[in-house]
């Protein structure tokens, strides 16, 4: 028995699906640069696809560090508005990938799409990390629950911070 739950631990402990593990080499991971405003998506020790973002309107909105997927949703409702989800003019467009950044359990911060597609590339939002509708439902798709995310502001190259953060080998 304890060697059953010793390897049921050993599983979720490092599964890319459960929140508290480390990322390996392999397992889905996002980085945000608040710097190029730029999203890059990690799998298979590669950097797959770069999106062009948009960023908070200052430093201190969008937070910086290592953070986890923790929810995700077709067509987010916006309440701070109370904008149903899949109305045009909701400003967190057609998906939302929530994180727990700031002990915020994914409902606060967040990669979603967008109503306003000509702020991308801009320091424009509230601290969540805003993409076009199209590329974040292509990264939607590519991501699941559990995946950390890790922003930052640097000129280093994705693939320096992926090496760095052990999910690229050099």
């Amino acid at each position: 028995m304890k060697s059953l739950i010793f390897i049921l631990f050993s599983i979720i402990s490092i599964s890319p699906l459960w929140p508290i593990g480390p990322s390996l080499a392999g397992d889905p991971f996002i980085i945000v640069n608040k710097e190029i405003n730029q999203v890059a998506f990690i799998k298979d020790g590669e950097v797959k696809k770069v999106y062009k973002a948009a960023t908070g309107k200052t430093d201190d909105l969008t937070p910086e560090g290592l953070f986890t997927v923790t929810v995700k949703a077709i067509n987010p409702y916006y309440r701070k508005l109370n904008i149903s989800g899949g109305l045009p003019e909701n400003p967190l467009g057609t998906r939302w990938i929530g994180f727990d950044a700031l002990d915020t359990d994914g409902r606060t911060y967040g990669i979603h799409g967008t109503n306003r597609p000509y702020s991308i590339g801009y320091y424009v939002s509230l601290g969540c990390i805003r993409l076009r509708n199209e590329d974040v439902e292509e990264l939607f798709e590519f991501v699941p629950i559990g995946t950390k995310v890790f922003i930052t502001k640097t000129w280093k190259s994705f693939e320096q911070i992926g090496i760095e953060k052990g999910v690229i080998y050099p």
